[in-house]
C-alpha cells in the first residue's frame, strides 16, 4: 500500500487471505517518497516467492501501475478512497493504464475482491497450492450461497414486514 492511511482498506484483503492460509506480505511501497524501494519491491517480488501483487492506492494512485511496470507478475489495484472525488481520482488512475503495463482492477475500497482475484489467480497453478486453494474457494462460494439461501428461506418464511435488514 502507499501509504499508512490505507491500512483500514487493505486489511480486510489480509484478512481473506490469512483465512486462506496463504503467505502474504504487507508493507508501506510508496511511489512518490519511496521509489527506490518501490522498484526493489517490485523487482524481487517473484524470488521472494510472490505470485500477485495487490497494491492499494489513494490519490494520483501511481503505486499499482509502477509496481506494474516493472514486473512480470499480476497486479490486482486497489483504489482507495481519499479526502476528495471519493476515490474516483483513483480508480481512473489505476484502471487507465498504457497499453503493455496491465493493472487488473477492483472496486473502489474493495481489496477483499483483490485477496479473491489473487487467490483465483493462485488456484490456476498445477501445484498441491494451487489444489489446495482451489478447495478453498469452493467452499467459500459454497458458503456465500447458503448465506444467501438462509436470507431467501427467512424472507419467505416471514414476509418482507418481518424481514429486518442489517446495515
Amino acid at each position: 500500500m502507499g501509504s499508512d492511511s490505507d491500512l483500514p482498506v487493505m486489511k480486510a484483503g489480509a484478512e481473506i487471505l490469512k483465512k486462506f492460509g496463504v503467505e502474504y506480505e504487507v508493507t508501506i511501497v510508496s511511489a512518490h517518497r519511496t521509489p527506490d524501494r518501490m522498484t526493489t519491491f517490485a523487482k524481487s517480488a517473484r524470488d521472494r516467492g510472490l505470485r500477485a501483487i495487490i497494491s492499494g492506492a489513494g490519490g494520483a494512485a501511481h503505486l499499482p501501475g509502477m509496481v506494474a511496470a516493472m514486473t512480470t507478475l499480476p497486479v490486482i489495484g486497489v483504489p482507495v478512497k481519499g479526502s476528495t472525488l471519493d476515490g474516483v481520482d483513483s480508480l481512473h488512475s489505476i484502471v487507465q493504464m498504457p497499453r503493455g503495463v496491465p493493472v487488473a482492477t477492483v472496486a473502489i475500497n474493495n481489496s477483499t475482491n483483490a485477496a479473491l482475484l489473487a487467490l483465483r489467480i493462485v488456484s490456476t497453478e498445477n501445484s498441491e497450492l494451487g489444489r489446495e486453494i482451489r478447495d478453498k474457494l469452493d467452499k467459500y462460494v459454497s458458503d456465500m450461497e447458503s448465506e444467501v439461501m438462509a436470507k431467501v428461506e427467512k424472507l419467505e418464511s416471514g414476509g418482507w414486514e418481518a424481514y429486518a435488514v442489517k446495515k
